[in-house]
């Protein structure tokens, strides 16, 4: 479990294909605090580390995971947003974020405010995910409130402090990000369904 808050930005340090799985190396500040076997939300996507230098970790993503996420977009020299596991005995600041990604979406407008940012992210409705104006949503494995929420789009606003520590600040229109919707909507949704 996460709370959506990004600890730390790391970098792609270098991505190798093996079958149908890509070992991506992230080189960030908290690779000498981790161990083999912990949980890291890379993107928001909860991947095991199985290898570790002193400056460096690595995490396999599987096809199924390539598939449903943005990490197959990954280059060398990327920023990536990465967190922990969240501690029980900590503050929630964000969300309960499971760092399990439900889809993928694209930026369709970014607007530069006077202090802030303002993002537009159109995804797929079908998958049957829905956003709620002032509900919670991951982007990237951030925490984010809704500020507008329609059938197939929705939009949030990005103070600078988030801007500045995260990789938002390189998605433009047409960028893809990864999107985890709120754990509570999802099976209010769901329920609804029956």
């Amino acid at each position: 479990m996460f709370t959506g808050i990004i600890e730390t930005l790391g970098k792609v340090a270098d991505l190798r294909t093996e079958g149908g799985n890509l070992h991506i190396t992230v080189e960030s500040s908290i690779a000498n605090e981790l161990k083999i076997d912990q949980s890291v939300a890379h993107n928001g996507v909860c991947l095991t580390v199985v290898a570790l230098t002193d400056n460096t970790h690595t995490v396999t993503a599987i096809e199924e995971t390539l598939n449903k996420t943005n990490l197959s977009h990954l280059k060398v020299g990327e920023p990536i947003n990465l967190e922990r596991c969240m501690q029980m005995n900590a503050r929630l600041d964000g969300h309960i974020v499971q760092g399990h990604v439900d889809q993928t979406a694209v930026c369709t407008r970014y607007t530069e405010l006077d202090g802030s940012w303002e993002y537009t992210f159109s995804y797929d409705p079908g998958v049957g995910n829905v956003t709620v104006e002032k509900g919670s949503i991951c982007v990237n494995g951030i925490s984010l409130t809704v500020v507008n929420s329609g059938p197939r789009e929705f939009s949030v606003a990005i103070i600078p402090y988030t801007y500045e520590h995260t990789n938002l600040h390189n998605v433009r229109e047409g960028s893809v990000v990864n999107l985890e919707f709120d754990i509570i909507g999802k099976y209010v949704a769901r329920l609804m369904q029956r």
